[in-house]
């Protein structure tokens, strides 16, 4: 049987967790991401834009799991605005993906700082995302997206490390 202590210290965790205030930012910056996901990057697909920069920046400023939300449904935000022109299920399987970069991009930069981060979380999102194009049309449209998606993931990410860079700096966080 659990004792009053122990009862109370589980509540503590639940309520540090996922408390309101956490819940607000995240939904803030989901919708910062939807707005950005108005704001697109001519490319093939049509389903780049600017939703990933409020992700990439929660997983800088708020921790790992606040950064692959917002950035997960951010992408399907930007997908919904054109009519998942890639399929619902290719989708999901790419806003998964874009979760993990959010991830291994504060992984990295609290391991490497912040410029190997943005150097690998480009690279993870501009090239090695290129490469779910490969079941449509082969590699040839891996290669016809990947320019887009290179320069789309540079302008959000760097976009992202700049306001995190500046906010930090000006010790609002």
């Amino acid at each position: 049987m659990i004792n009053q202590e122990q009862q109370l210290e589980r509540e503590d965790l639940k309520q540090t967790v996922w408390n309101v205030k956490r819940l607000a930012i995240i939904a803030v910056f989901i919708a910062l991401s939807a707005v950005g996901s108005m704001i697109k990057i001519p490319s093939p697909v049509g389903t780049i834009g600017m939703d990933s920069a409020p992700g990439f920046f929660s997983a800088l400023a708020f921790g790992s799991i606040e950064g692959a939300l917002v950035i997960g449904i951010g992408h399907l935000l930007t997908s919904a605005v054109v009519g998942f022109p890639l399929t619902i299920p290719m989708h999901l399987f790419i806003a998964v993906l874009m979760a993990m970069w959010a991830i291994a991009f504060r992984f990295v930069n609290e391991k490497f700082g912040l410029i190997p981060a943005v150097i690998v979380a480009t690279f993870l999102n501009g090239v090695l995302s290129s490469f779910t194009m490969m079941p449509i049309g082969g590699i040839g449209a891996v290669l016809g997206v990947m320019p887009f998606l290179v320069i789309g993931s540079a302008i959000n990410i760097i976009v992202a490390a700049v306001a995190y860079k500046m906010i930090k700096k000006s010790n609002l966080m």
